[in-house]
């Protein structure tokens, strides 16, 4: 199926309203694995299917939720995308597959209650990434350092997402056990033309890499990106230039043309 054009327009919605009547929907963009080029993954980002709008890109409506309604859409996500992976696994693929999380939410939703419940029972399942933006997880590292050991557990690993743009404290992450630096899309954005994107992206690969953690750019636009990055030894990418989000059916037939 092609990819609906989505609209930019803010209009009001009921949030709690469109998970009832089942509005939401995840579509997946692939990540890639940029040393033994592979597909390795994809994140789950939300979509609001209105019915009379059209399909709603987030910025549409996060502004507008309550903590409650946080929580709800979050809890939503996390088992659609445990639900998602048995239907990739049925065609042949072991993906591991990421949502994102308010840091917020991390502390205050069950999570690993609810994954435990909804997790497929496949032996081969990799578990489950969280990605959570840099600048809101270092406003509590300490806490967001107990909560993802205590989810480590359960199979859930924890991304910095947009890691550049917040400007942490690297001394403050070495309490926090992260599987994922993801790369801001200002630093990959002409990262082989401009050498203090590229100075800041080979940065954080190599941090990531000193962490026992793996390197991820998003947003790749351009070949030149993608090779500069491969070059600087990142592990994973995604983007445009890769593949847009796509509906689940539609991902779901690219898996099957592989």
């Amino acid at each position: 199926a092609a990819v609906e054009p989505l609209s930019q327009i803010r209009p009001s919605i009921d949030i709690d309203e469109a998970l009832r009547e089942g509005w939401f929907e995840f579509w997946y963009q692939p990540k890639i694995n940029l040393k033994r080029k592979y597909l390795a993954g994809a994140e789950a980002i939300a979509r609001l299917r209105h019915p009379n709008l059209g399909v709603l890109l987030p910025g549409s409506f996060d502004p507008r939720l309550s903590a409650g309604s946080l929580e709800r859409l979050t809890e939503y996500s996390l088992v659609a995308a445990l639900q998602s992976w048995t239907v990739f696994e049925e065609v042949g693929f072991n993906l591991a597959l990421s949502i994102n999380v308010p840091a917020s939410v991390v502390a205050t939703l069950p999570i690993a209650d609810l994954v435990e419940r909804y997790r497929p029972r496949s032996d081969h399942w990799p578990g489950i990434i969280l990605e959570i933006a840099e600048d809101q997880i270092v406003r509590e590292v300490g806490l967001a350092a107990r909560i993802a050991k205590h989810l480590q557990v359960g199979g859930i690993r924890i991304a910095i997402d947009n890691f550049g743009a917040g400007y942490s404290s690297f001394s403050r992450l070495r309490a926090l056990p992260f599987a994922e630096l993801k790369i801001s899309q200002d630093f990959i954005r002409n990262c082989a033309l401009e050498a203090a994107n590229a100075a800041i992206c080979q940065t954080i690969i190599d941090l990531a890499h000193r962490f026992g953690s793996a390197a991820v750019a998003e947003g790749i636009e351009s070949q030149v990106e993608l090779q500069a990055l491969m070059a600087m030894g990142c592990d994973f990418g995604q983007g445009a230039l890769i593949a847009p989000a796509m509906p689940q059916e539609q991902f779901l037939e690219l898996l099957l043309r592989r």
